[in-house]
């Protein structure tokens, strides 16, 4: 048993070092490699030992300690792997964004699906409606709204036109595409993040560093002990002497064992997993340990302070048109619409059990809005550009808008037979919970920085009504990680919270990274 299970610990890449935990390797062989040498010495000559080492007519052995120490080691890094296996489950998940194949357009015209790793830099691929971007690429043909949020951490969708750069494992929810690929397999952006999330969790902490210094000494100072009190006893003690003195110096091996250690710190993460009917797990027990010396949290804003969902806020009616009848005409138009942003509106409408009727001739307008006939009368809803290829005036709501778009909120404007009759606006609501948990955060101490993918004007109206002081807007996943690091090198403590996968790098690289999600969570 001791031999076979113990097999790790004794062979010389374990033991001696150039392994994990090859210090605390080195320690389990020394003490159950003496306790199993002596226990078998004690077994087939037991005439060796002095009268006084008989008890109950046998000398005593060790070989239930040297079991008990490696069995117990094991457990602990059975526990820990299985902690570790989740992480790995995490990357894995990334790199399950990526659609499985592609729709390559030949130069003749025709169309096939190849698999996603035969797809080449300046072939042209086919995204179509409700397809995810096969890799990152720029746009030939077409115009649609992309839902980039899962990387940038903007809950509304991008429209994007010929010349436009596309990233890959984006999702798009409208229109027809032709791309032309320009970055594929390790190149993307999404193979770049996971990249960067495998090596910020590869890399280590100062503390963890000294720690692993100070293991190199604790090996020396304990053989060093262990010599010492074989040499003292051998040359001092009674006799025979230097039986005493080996069998003192084998016991300061066994004390010194740290099977404690191998055990103590695997058993703290699964007592932490308890953490779990509450809503709350940890990864491991450095984020429990670090939780208490952070001075800086990094939050993000979609999703982590904001629902990270689009809602109506709010319709206003000119030219004789009420605010409900704006938001009643506007949904019955919207209701042949995909986009998130009209899925706000006709949820407000029916929420206020409006009457909504059946759109005809119905047309998206490239990702700018979309026209159609309610009831008779020519509608369309969407931005300013719209508005102006059909020549209608904002100017009145102008002022109106301009105070919206302060918000954070996106507006739309709606034309009723080529007049104006009001805007619609549509926004990420703030958590209920956020502002107690942010005054609550600040009491304690805490510095807090917002970092967000989304326009710095929306990211600062946020902040202003939060309360936070330093915002940073339309920042990459680099950007992110950057930001960590930087705080890092002042000497800050840094937690980094967010629900995004554009935050992934920075969650693995800060001290403790916090990420949440539903009442649910299937954080792996």
């Amino acid at each position: 048993m001791v031999l076979w299970a113990g097999w790790p610990f004794f062979c010389a890449r374990r033991a001696v070092g150039g392994a994990p935990q090859s210090q605390h390797g080195t320690l389990i062989s020394l003490g159950t490699g003496a306790a199993f040498l002596y226990s078998v010495v004690a077994t087939l000559a037991p005439g060796v030992f002095p009268p006084s080492f008989i008890s109950m007519g046998r000398v005593a052995v060790y070989f239930e300690a040297a079991v008990v120490i490696i069995s117990l080691t094991l457990f602990g890094q059975l526990l820990e792997l299985k902690a570790r296996s989740k992480t790995s489950a995490a990357i894995k998940s990334l790199l399950g964004l990526s659609p499985k194949t592609a729709r390559r357009v030949q130069p003749d015209g025709s169309e096939e699906d190849i698999p996603l790793a035969e797809v080449h830099e300046g072939d042209s691929l086919r995204v179509r409606p409700g397809e995810k971007v096969p890799v990152d690429g720029v746009v030939l043909e077409g115009s649609s709204a992309l839902d980039e949020s899962m990387l940038t951490g903007e809950p509304l969708p991008v429209t994007k036109r010929v010349g436009d750069k596309l990233i890959g494992a984006t999702l798009n929810t409208s229109g027809a595409l032709l791309m032309r690929s320009e970055h594929v397999g390790s190149a993307t952006v999404l193979s770049q993040i996971v990249q960067m999330v495998a090596q910020a969790q590869r890399s280590k902490a100062p503390m963890q560093r000294m720690a692993d210094v100070v293991a190199a000494y604790f090996v020396y100072g304990v053989v060093g002990i262990a010599l010492l009190t074989f040499f003292a006893w051998g040359f001092f003690g009674p006799q025979p002497s230097w039986v005493y003195g080996l069998i003192t110096a084998v016991t300061v091996l066994i004390i010194a064992c740290p099977c404690a250690l191998g055990l103590a710190t695997p058993m703290s993460i699964m007592v932490a997993t308890r953490a779990a009917t509450q809503g709350v797990l940890f990864r491991d027990a450095a984020a429990i340990e670090n939780l208490c010396k952070v001075d800086t949290l990094i939050v993000d804003k979609t999703g982590t302070l904001t629902e990270g969902k689009p809602a109506f806020e709010v319709a206003v009616g000119v030219n004789g048109f009420s605010e409900d009848e704006v938001l009643r005409l506007a949904a019955s138009l919207d209701q042949g619409s995909e986009h998130p942003l009209a899925a706000a509106i006709v949820n407000a409408a029916r929420e206020r059990k409006l009457s909504l009727e059946k759109a005809e001739d119905f047309d998206s307008a490239s990702g700018i809005g979309v026209k159609g006939v309610v009831a008779g009368k020519s509608l369309a809803i969407g931005n300013t550009t719209l508005m102006e290829q059909l020549g209608i005036d904002v100017a009145p709501l102008a002022d109106r808008a301009e105070q919206l778009r302060s918000t954070g909120a996106s507006v739309m404007h709606l034309a009723v037979d080529g007049q104006l009759a009001g805007l619609l606006a549509v926004s990420d609501p703030v958590k209920a919970s956020t502002e107690e948990a942010l005054t609550s955060l600040r009491k304690s101490g805490l510095r807090i920085i917002m970092a967000t993918g989304d326009g710095l004007t929306t990211a600062q109206a946020v902040g202003k009504r939060l309360g936070i002081d330093e915002v940073h807007g339309e920042v990459k996943p680099q950007d992110k990680l950057q930001l960590v690091e930087r705080l890092q090198k002042e000497g800050r403590i840094v937690a980094m919270a967010g629900d995004g996968i554009n935050d992934a790098p920075a969650l693995a690289r800060a001290d403790v990274g916090i990420c949440h999600g539903a009442p649910a969570p299937t954080w792996p």
